[in-house]
């Protein structure tokens, strides 16, 4: 996959009815009073359904996106503002081309939704009626989940795995370390948002110590997990740009993760203690509170859909797409978010206008900044199979690739960060 912009994006990612030519209700043929959608969640699944649903219904469904925040932070390239190479202001977003989309957007904590009434009770006791609600809430982090941390102790030891003040808060310790100074981050358990997105930044770590000319600084990631995404071309990487300064240990080396201790620095394990001057702490994650506390999310702590249309299992009348979703094999991205919402744009305009839907597509790539111009990348296309979305092909960098391809990968990334931004916020 290579040359994303912004004019081919939407044709990848699951590309707008009107643009292929095919046919949309118009509002006049509708019967009285519009039918109602409620979109919960501003970020890449929320905005991006809402914006295409009162696109391609042509104005006959009246659309409601709810999101506290007035301006949206992106998660995905936060870690390119980590490394340097971006600055925070162009990874925020507001929702100004959404409203001029014809959606309406309500900057309230959606509090609960009453799936009785068909209504979302706002955190000022508002409510908002619908027909169908799309929830992306994204995740909620399970700080119990290392022993020791909580969100006083994010405070002290970062997770910023949601974007804003702690990511800055990541940057700026950062960026205070000297020379020997060692960091230690504690990577996450399956499933987690962005599956490489730990090891990106851990690339991010060590090329901000490199470029200062440190040479006794250590990076140890701490690992519940056996293996990772990417691992044998982050490995390479690391040997060739950062030799001798990431140490990878997976449970066989450390023994267990036995928690954290805010007030001392301390991070121990069953084996070693260690005391660095950063901690990155990446706990367990969980579907967002809403989507839990309205009974969307099964024992896993995610919420179960139907592969072909990322309803609900639970309810009907509810969607939800993004990395609060179960979605097989399709990993927790802002692209598999964006394309999850296409499709279930596309079965909620059908549905409420009585007009045609077709076969559900999606499709992922994740790209990881090792260095400069050194990216590579991961990704498939997916489609329903027997009740679960699976690849149906798929692609990931290798070992000992050229140099170009690296950097053309890198360029190719910032092509699609500009389109699906542009995709999602207008």
């Amino acid at each position: 996959m290579t040359n994303i912009t912004r004019r081919h994006f939407g044709i990848m990612a699951g590309a707008s009815l009107s643009a292929l030519g095919l046919p949309i209700l118009s509002a006049p043929s509708l019967a009285q009073g519009k039918p109602r959608v409620v979109v919960i969640g501003g970020g890449p699944g929320g905005a991006t359904a809402a914006r295409y649903i009162a696109k391609e219904s042509n104005g006959a469904i009246d659309v409601t996106l709810i999101e506290p925040l007035k301006t949206f932070t992106t998660c995905f390239f936060s870690n390119l503002y980590v490394g340097g190479f971006r600055d925070y202001k162009s990874l925020t977003h507001n929702y100004d081309k959404v409203r001029k989309g014809g959606v309406k957007v309500v900057h309230s904590m959606a509090a609960s939704i009453d799936r009785d009434k068909k209504q979302v009770v706002l955190a000022g006791g508002g409510r908002v009626p619908y027909d169908r609600l799309l929830v992306a809430p994204g995740i909620d982090i399970k700080f119990d989940s290392v022993p020791g941390y909580s969100e006083k102790a994010a405070e002290v030891m970062p997770h910023a795995w949601k974007p804003g003040a702690q990511t800055q808060l990541l940057v700026k310790k950062l960026n205070a370390l000297k020379d020997g100074d060692q960091i230690v981050m504690i990577a996450p358990p399956n499933p987690y948002r962005c599956p490489p997105g730990p090891y990106e930044r851990v690339s991010m770590f060590a090329h901000v110590l490199k470029k200062k000319g440190f040479k006794k600084s250590r990076i140890v990631i701490l690992d519940p997990k056996p293996a990772f995404s990417k691992q044998g071309v982050f490995t390479e990487g690391w040997e060739k740009h950062y030799p001798g300064m990431i140490e990878w240990q997976d449970p066989k080396i450390h023994g267990g993760i036995k928690g954290v201790d805010a007030k001392t620095g301390e991070v121990k394990t069953d084996f070693t203690n260690y005391k660095p001057a950063l901690v990155n702490v990446i706990p367990a994650q969980m579907a967002g509170k809403i989507a839990r506390d309205a009974g969307l999310a099964n024992q896993s702590g995610f919420c179960p859909i139907d592969a072909a249309s990322m309803k609900s299992t639970v309810d009907p009348n509810i969607f939800v797409v993004g990395d609060a979703s179960i979605a097989g094999e399709m990993p927790k991205s802002a692209f598999s978010a964006n394309s999850q919402a296409k499709v279930a744009a596309m079965v909620i305009r059908a549905e409420l206008t009585k007009s045609r839907a077709f076969p559900a597509r999606y499709s992922n790539t994740c790209w990881s900044l090792i260095a400069p111009d050194d990216n590579i990348k991961v990704g498939a296309s997916y489609e329903p199979v027997d009740g679960a979305i699976k690849a149906s092909n798929s692609f990931v960098s290798q070992r000992n690739e050229s140099a170009d391809l690296r950097k053309q990968n890198y360029k190719e990334s910032v092509d699609w960060y500009q389109g699906i931004t542009t995709d999602i916020f207008g």
